[in-house]
């Protein structure tokens, strides 16, 4: 099968585009032929090395994907084959760059007729991301007030449909240029943090999701009323050390499992959220999405076309 994969650590032009071998699938898991896959912020810092190392290769890069079940392995009963699923990969697995992947069963979920393949590889990792960050570790409330940092990313866009579905003012902090997009998404009050510092305009959050992380992540404290809370989802696995005992600090734990992809399917058909902005690409042209997703200045979601 073709794949977008690296054979040693590096920048973007260590990526290559060729053969490896096609995926089998073992007891309780199925090969899904991918459609679509999406490129996450976490996807270079693998290929640099700054993530978990790796010393397999070639290794094939990718966590999110959307497609069809095209091979069962012994003991699924709940998936066919032809079903349409799309999923995040478990916690140190990778693969989602290729034409296919052998994945557990019980840990991706069925994709309704209503959702297209890219939009369900983009709503993947970034919904399961924003829902378990604002529903569950969060835990917002309807008449709260929430400042969501990086407002025009993928998982920061999905939080900001989904705090104003649960009822709370939403204020955002992003370039002048992705303004009418986040009020497109329901954003209430927009912050040009080129010209306007988030710290100094009198803002008083009961909670924060923060997904920029360095000066911004540390000075998001200042903002927090007393009683308050923090997510933090690009500080690292710990998050950042609330410098106040009044505000709380904290980490979302992202699992991957079908119930929470079941909800995302459940709000997506409600509504409540859409699939982010997204721009296209070729599994061979991974070299130029990587370069524009390290820069970390795009809006929404890079997405692979794969068929």
């Amino acid at each position: 099968m073709k794949a977008a994969y690296i054979e040693e650590l590096g920048g973007p032009e260590v990526l290559r585009y060729g053969d490896v071998p096609d995926p089998v699938a073992s007891a309780g898991e199925v090969v899904v032929d991918i459609h679509a896959a999406s490129v996450n912020g976490a996807d270079w810092k693998v290929r640099t090395g700054g993530a978990s190392p790796i010393t397999d290769f070639p290794y094939v890069l990718g966590r999110d994907f959307s497609g069809l079940v095209s091979a069962i392995g012994e003991g699924v009963e709940d998936l066919q084959i032809g079903d349409a699923v799309f999923g995040v990969c478990e916690a140190g697995q990778e693969g989602a760059y290729a034409e296919r992947i052998a994945i557990k069963a019980s840990i991706i979920a069925k994709k309704p007729d209503d959702l297209a393949h890219v939009d369900a590889s983009a709503l993947a990792l970034t919904g399961l991301t924003a829902l378990i960050s604002i529903e569950g570790t969060l835990e917002l409330k309807s008449g709260e007030t929430i400042l969501i940092q990086g407002g025009a990313g993928g998982v920061a866009g999905v939080a900001i449909e989904l705090a104003k579905h649960i009822g709370a003012r939403v204020i955002t902090t992003a370039s002048a240029e992705n303004h009418d997009y986040l009020r497109s998404l329901g954003a209430d009050d927009l912050i040009d943090y080129h010209k306007q510092d988030f710290t100094e305009l009198g803002v008083s959050c009961d909670a924060v999701f923060e997904t920029v992380g360095g000066e911004v992540a540390e000075r998001s404290f200042e903002v927090i009323k007393p009683g308050g809370r923090i997510a933090f989802i690009a500080s690292g696995a710990t998050g950042v050390e609330s410098p106040r005992q009044d505000v709380r600090s904290l980490r979302p734990k992202v699992v991957r499992d079908r119930p929470h992809l079941e909800r995302i399917v459940e709000l997506f058909q409600a509504g409540a959220i859409h699939s982010p902005e997204i721009t296209r690409y070729r599994l061979s042209e991974a070299e130029v999405a990587h370069r524009v997703s390290e820069g970390r200045h795009l809006r929404g979601k890079l997405v692979f076309e794969v068929r």
